[in-house]
């Protein structure tokens, strides 16, 4: 039996309803920096929910450091009761997901894998176009 729409859409829902919370509802101090609902992934039984979190500081850099993040999910790990109600509120469901939060490392990832690929030293295609139109222009 193939693999249904209905987690994608109650993913969906359920990050839209968190997201709605943080901004008026939840008001924890440990919430620091910009805090938001990067994606969420639903069983396909919808037992379980994992909400991956992104938070970004108000340095320059962006960065957080892990006693931060450890607060941003002690927080949403306390606050888990009042997010099931509101979800189980606004969608009607026989039974709210078990809600799991883990923090969205994708945009570390990403930077890591920039720095890797910049210490390579290799030249992109419009680099060596422009150096080929270069050569040709000074041969004739």
């Amino acid at each position: 039996m193939g693999k249904g729409y209905r987690p994608g859409r109650l993913g969906e829902e359920i990050r839209r309803i968190v997201s709605d919370m943080l901004l008026r509802e939840l008001k924890d101090p440990r919430f620091k920096g910009m805090v938001s609902i990067s994606a969420v992934e639903v069983t396909d039984d919808s037992s379980y929910a994992t909400l991956y979190v992104t938070a970004l500081g108000l340095t320059p850099g962006g960065e957080l450091t892990q006693e931060e993040k450890d607060g941003i999910l002690a927080a949403f790990k306390s606050a888990k009761g009042v997010i099931r109600s509101e979800i189980g509120r606004q969608v009607k469901l026989r039974h709210v997901p078990d809600l799991l939060f883990k923090m969205d490392t994708s945009m570390e990832y990403g930077r890591h894998m920039e720095d890797v690929l910049s210490k390579l030293d290799i030249k992109s295609e419009q680099d060596k176009t422009a150096a080929e139109d270069e050569s040709e222009d000074t041969k004739e």
